[in-house]
């Protein structure tokens, strides 16, 4: 395979790996905190929950979002080593 050909491939995994969005994994809303210590006060149990909620929310993002890189990784190393063949066939 020739220098050109080795760089496209790594092109191709970079988009591949860092361009892409994780379509499946949608990060969570953060939570509202009012401005006001009173109504800090008067919503604490409604806020500490959107706060905990939030936490847990974000560790499953976190942890699909590493789901979806690695599977990108496998994708893109099949798509390189396809590439690879296509590339063979025509030298």
């Amino acid at each position: 395979m020739t220098c050109a050909c080795n760089i496209t491939l790594a092109l191709l995994i970079t988009v591949l790996v860092t361009g892409g969005q994780a379509h499946a994994c949608t990060p969570p809303e953060r939570p509202f905190l009012p401005t006001s210590r009173e109504d800090m006060r008067a919503y604490a149990d409604l806020i500490r929950g959107d706060f905990e909620a939030y936490i847990a929310d974000v560790q499953d993002y976190f942890r699909c979002l590493d789901d979806e890189r690695a599977r990108a990784f496998i994708e893109a190393r099949e798509v390189s080593e396809e590439y690879g063949r296509f590339v063979d066939v025509l030298d």
